[in-house]
């Protein structure tokens, strides 16, 4: 069985090399429930690919990303990501975020995104 840390570093890899939507197929709970910072809560798999799909369809140019630390708990990983890229809506944006997974039978269940919006 594939530790957490392993999980959680296939992702980030899986993320670099631009198979987001693959990771999130293979390690996300078919009832996942989602949150960017205090916004309402997305519930379930096929809500959140589409969310995840539309998020990356309106990414006009990419300019990197980088896990900068990466912490694992009991059932809990955190993610410190740095990101550049633009977004058709949104403009420019050059941030860190802070992604929170909790994890249930190998799979997030939980997620939360903290970032300055």
């Amino acid at each position: 069985m594939n530790t957490l840390l392993d999980n959680i570093s296939t992702i980030n890899s899986m993320i670099l090399e631009g198979k987001a939507l693959e990771a999130f197929d293979q390690f996300y709970h078919e009832d996942v429930v989602m949150q960017e910072n205090d916004n309402p809560i997305v519930k379930g798999k096929v809500a959140n690919r589409q969310r995840e799909e539309e998020f990356f369809a309106s990414i006009t140019e990419f300019r990197g990303a980088q896990p900068l630390n990466v912490t694992v708990g009991e059932n809990t990983t955190m993610v410190e990501w740095h990101f550049d890229y633009t977004h058709k809506d949104w403009g420019e944006r050059n941030y860190t975020q802070v992604a929170l997974q909790e994890w249930k039978n190998g799979k997030i269940i939980k997620e939360k995104f903290y970032y300055r919006s």
